[in-house]
C-alpha cells in the first residue's frame, strides 16, 4: 500500500506529538520524523507530519494536512484514550495489512507496545487501539456500528468479507512527496461539498417549513377571529341595551331595539336568568374580552408579517448561495450561524440527510418510550428527577438527588442494560449510565460515570475509590428496605484513580434543564 510505504519511511523512528479528535470519525495526529532524515534537514532539526486519519463510512482514509482544524472545546473520548497510551510514544513500524484495507502504526516497545490500526471497510471503517497482546483497548467508532463480531479486550481479527477488487488509482500522477497531501486535499474537498450540500438542504427545508408554519398560524388566527363576535358589535349592542334598559322585561331571552344610527331594528340575545342591568354588564365584559383578543391577534399577525420579512431576506441570501454552480460551504456555514437561521434549524431539526420519519399519532408515546430506552426523567415528580450529565461519548449519566430519588431512579427510570454505579461502603447517590442498549460501552464513559458516583458520595475528596458496577437488571430493592437501600446480585468492582480534569469535564456537561 502506497500510503503505508510512504508513512513508514517518514515516521519510523519519530514520535507521536499531538492527538486531536476532530469528531466521531476523524483523528488528527502530529508526528515528528526521525532527526534529519525526512527532508534533508540538519541533524538537530525534526520534520513533522500532520496526518488526518478518518473512519468516515464514505471517505475513510489517511492523508496529510497543512494545518489542523480547531480542536473541540472538550477532548473527545478516543483522543483521551490515545493520550493516555501513546502520546509521545516512538513509532517503531508502519505497515499495510490485508492488502489495501488496513494500515498499522506500532508505537512504543516491549510491554508498552501499542498499535494504532485503521481498517478501511466502507461503512464499517474504524480506528482501533491495540495493546501489547493485540487486544482491543478502544475504538474510534462503536463496534456495534462497525464490527459486531468483535468486543473490547478481544483480538482484532481479519474482517470476514472479501477484499474489494483493485480499482484505478486516482492519485497515480501525484509525486511521492505530494501523495498524502493530494489524498487529503481530494477527500477534504469531497467532504466540504457534501457538507455544503447537506447544509443547503437543511437550510432550504427549514425555510420552507417556516413559511408553511407561518401560513398555518395566520390561517388559524384569522379563522378563530372570524368565529368570534367582533368587539365593535358587542360594544354597539351594549350601547343600545344601555339606552333601553328600562324597557326590558324580566326573564326576556331577547330584545329588539332600533339602532338610531342605521335606522334598523337589532335583535339582541339575553340571558333570561339575569336582570337587564346584569345583561348589560355581561355585554360590556364580553366587549372588553373581545377587544383584548382582537388586539392580541393583531399583534400576532404583525409579528408573523415581521417574520415573513426576515424570512424573505434569508430566502434571498440563501438563494444566492444555493443557486451557485458550486455552493460555498464556508458561506453557508456562516449563514447557518446567524441567530435567526440557528433558531429555524433548531425548530425544524432534521436528522441525517434531512428526512424525518413520520410516526402515526397513536404510536407516538410508544415511540418516545422506546427512543428514550425507558421513562423520561422529565415525567417524574420534580423532587424525584435525577441530575443529568452527558459523557464525552454522548451517553447520559443520571444521578439521584436524595434517598427517595435514588429509589425512583434505580427501580423506575433505569432499564435492564443500563449500568448502576455506587461507591463501596460509602453513602451517596445512585448513578446510572444510560447505555442505549450498547454492549461495548466506551471506557471513558465508564470512568466519567464513576467520577460522578464518587463526587456525589461521602468519598468525594478521596484520590482513589472502589465502586460497584452492575447492570440495572441485577440491582434489587429488598422488600421493606429503607429508602435508597438496594441489593446488587452480581456485577464487578471498579478501582478508580481520580482525575480532576475528567470530573470537571463531565460536571460541565450537565443537561439542565431536562430535555
Amino acid at each position: 500500500m502506497r500510503a503505508a510505504r510512504l508513512l513508514g519511511a517518514r515516521l519510523s523512528g519519530g514520535h507521536l506529538e499531538r492527538i486531536v479528535q476532530r469528531d466521531s470519525v476523524t483523528l488528527e495526529l502530529l508526528f515528528s520524523g526521525p532527526r534529519g532524515e525526512a527532508s534533508g534537514a540538519a541533524p538537530t532539526g525534526r520534520a513533522r507530519c500532520a496526518l488526518v486519519v478518518s473512519a468516515d463510512p464514505r471517505h475513510a482514509r489517511v492523508g496529510e494536512t497543512e494545518r489542523f482544524a480547531p480542536a473541540p472545546p472538550a477532548p473527545l473520548g478516543f483522543a483521551q484514550l490515545l493520550r493516555a497510551h501513546v502520546e509521545r510514544a516512538r513509532v517503531t513500524r508502519v505497515c499495510a495489512v490485508d492488502g489495501e484495507r488496513q494500515i498499522e502504526i506500532s508505537l512504543g516497545s516491549g510491554a508498552s507496545t501499542r498499535r494504532l490500526v485503521l481498517q478501511i471497510l466502507g461503512p464499517r471503517s474504524n480506528v482501533y487501539l491495540l495493546g501489547a497482546e493485540g487486544e482491543i483497548l478502544g475504538t474510534l467508532r462503536p463496534l456495534a456500528e462497525t464490527r459486531r463480531d468483535l468486543a473490547p479486550g478481544a483480538a482484532l481479527g481479519a474482517p470476514a468479507t472479501t477484499p474489494p477488487a483493485d480499482g484505478g488509482d486516482r492519485f497515480a500522477s501525484s509525486a511521492e512527496a505530494d501523495f498524502l497531501r493530494a489524498v487529503e486535499a481530494h477527500y477534504a474537498g469531497v467532504e466540504r461539498e457534501a457538507r455544503a450540500e447537506l447544509l443547503a438542504r437543511r437550510i432550504g427545508r427549514a425555510l420552507a417549513r417556516e413559511r408553511g408554519r407561518l401560513l398555518r398560524r395566520e390561517t388559524a388566527l384569522r379563522g378563530d377571529l372570524a368565529k368570534q363576535r367582533s368587539s365593535e358589535t358587542l360594544r354597539r349592542e351594549g350601547e343600545l341595551l344601555k339606552g333601553a334598559l328600562r324597557e326590558i322585561p324580566p326573564g326576556a331571552e331577547q330584545v329588539r331595539i332600533r339602532d338610531w344610527e342605521s335606522g334598523q331594528e337589532v335583535e339582541i340575545p339575553l340571558d333570561p336568568a339575569l336582570s337587564a342591568a346584569r345583561n348589560l354588564e355581561k355585554r360590556f365584559a364580553s366587549y372588553q374580552r373581545a377587544r383584548r383578543r382582537e388586539e392580541e391577534t393583531a399583534s400576532q399577525l404583525a409579528a408573523i408579517e415581521a417574520l415573513r420579512t426576515v424570512l424573505a431576506r434569508l430566502d434571498a441570501a440563501f438563494g444566492e448561495l444555493a443557486g451557485a454552480e458550486e455552493p460555498d460551504a464556508e458561506a453557508l456555514a456562516q449563514l447557518a450561524t446567524r441567530p435567526e437561521v440557528e433558531r429555524l434549524l433548531a425548530r425544524h431539526r432534521l436528522a441525517g440527510d434531512g428526512r424525518r420519519r413520520r410516526i402515526h399519532p397513536a404510536r407516538e408515546s410508544q415511540h418516545a418510550l422506546r427512543a428514550s430506552h425507558g421513562k423520561r426523567p422529565g415525567e417524574a415528580p420534580a423532587q424525584l428527577r435525577p441530575g443529568r450529565y452527558r459523557t464525552s461519548d454522548g451517553l447520559e449519566v443520571w444521578v439521584g438527588r436524595s434517598a427517595q430519588a435514588n429509589d425512583y431512579l434505580t427501580t423506575r427510570l433505569a432499564r435492564g442494560s443500563d449500568l448502576f454505579f455506587h461507591v463501596e461502603a460509602s453513602p451517596g447517590s445512585h448513578v446510572v449510565l444510560r447505555t442505549a442498549g450498547r454492549r461495548d460501552v466506551p471506557q471513558e464513559s465508564l470512568l466519567e460515570a464513576a467520577e460522578l458516583a464518587v463526587h456525589f458520595s461521602k468519598q468525594r475528596h478521596a484520590a482513589r475509590a472502589t465502586l460497584h458496577v452492575a447492570p440495572i437488571k441485577d440491582v434489587r430493592k429488598p422488600s421493606g428496605a429503607r429508602p435508597g437501600l438496594v441489593h446488587v446480585q452480581r456485577g464487578r468492582t471498579l478501582a478508580l484513580r481520580r482525575d480532576a480534569s475528567r470530573l470537571a469535564r463531565v460536571l460541565g456537561a450537565r443537561i439542565d434543564p431536562p430535555e
